[in-house]
Formats: structure tokens, C-alpha cells, sequence
């Protein structure tokens, strides 16, 4: 039965993983799901230093994702204006997409968001011409992307340290004599 309850837990922490390429808090959503594997099932595996790991990984995805979006837009010349105007179109962007193709619309909501909070704002408030504007929402759009893969894959980290801790112990199988 123990098996069963880890690969159901498992399962619901990989569509959580998922959530995190829609701009979703996939990685919370999996740490509400890890606490209440400790609250419910008895006698589990789950010790302060795995919780200790697991939140501090899932607060390392967040920070990746917006530090990866500050430094594309950084580094494409963006204001500092600019790149908080990136963060919140991409905020407003995955909102705006979230009810397109299954979900998926959020994510090219915020990675468009993230593109024309940073160009508009370049364009408009700072006055720059339309090549530099354009070339500072590319650097948006790009930290925003791989932003977004590298908080994906730190949730799949999750998984994989859950799974070591709350794996059943393997039963051996029994050997047939002929």
C-alpha cells in the first residue's frame, strides 16, 4: 500500500512541476503536497534536513527565475524601470494567457508580457528608439524563458529528492526453482 501512496504522491508532483511552465508556484504547490505526506502518512522517512533541502531548493527556483529575467534584461540594456516593467507584464501576460490552448497560453502570455512590459517602457517612458527598445524586450523574453526551465528543472529535483526519501524498500522477488 505504501508503494501505491508514493507513486500517487509522485504523480501529483509532477503535474505540480508542470505548473512551473505556466507560471504557476508548481514548486509550492509540490512543498503543501511533501507536508502533508509528513502529517498523514505514519512512519514516514521525511527528516528536518530533507525539509530543509527540499524548501531551500524550491526557494533557489524562485530566486533563479527572477534573477534569470533581471539578467537578460540587464544584459540586453534595459533600464531598471524597464526590467521591473518585464517582471510585471510578465505577470500580467501569464494572467492574460492562462485561459488559452489548455493553460498553456500562460506561458507565452508571460514571455510576451515580459517582452512588451520591457520594450514599452523603453519606447515610451525612456524615450529610446525602437532598435535599442527592442533589442532590451529580446533580453527580457530570453531571461524570462530560461528562467522559467531552470525553476522547471529544480522542480524536478523535488521530485526526484521526495522520491529517495519516501521510496518503499524494495521487496525482493522470489526466485522460481524449476
Amino acid at each position: 500500500m505504501s508503494f501505491l501512496f508514493a507513486v500517487f504522491l509522485l504523480l501529483a508532483m509532477s503535474l505540480c512541476a508542470l505548473l512551473n511552465l505556466v507560471t504557476l508556484p508548481g514548486n509550492w504547490a509540490m512543498a503543501v503536497l511533501v507536508v502533508l505526506w509528513a502529517m498523514l502518512v505514519p512512519g514516514n522517512t521525511l527528516t528536518a534536513g530533507f525539509f530543509v533541502l527540499f524548501f531551500g531548493l524550491a526557494l533557489l527556483g524562485e530566486g533563479m527565475e527572477f534573477l534569470m529575467q533581471i539578467w537578460g534584461s540587464q544584459k540586453y540594456g534595459s533600464s531598471p524601470a524597464s526590467t521591473f516593467a518585464g517582471i510585471v507584464g510578465a505577470i500580467l501576460g501569464a494572467l492574460a494567457g492562462s485561459p488559452f490552448l489548455f493553460g498553456l497560453g500562460a506561458v507565452l502570455g508571460s514571455l510576451f508580457g515580459a517582452w512588451a512590459g520591457c520594450y514599452l517602457t523603453e519606447r515610451f517612458l525612456r524615450h529610446q528608439d525602437s532598435k535599442a527598445a527592442f533589442r532590451a524586450a529580446q533580453g527580457a523574453f530570453v531571461g524570462k524563458f530560461f528562467g522559467m526551465i531552470v525553476k522547471f528543472g529544480i522542480g524536478v529535483s523535488l521530485i526526484a529528492l521526495t522520491a529517495s526519501y519516501i521510496w518503499p524498500d524494495a521487496v525482493p522477488l522470489r526466485t522460481v526453482t524449476l
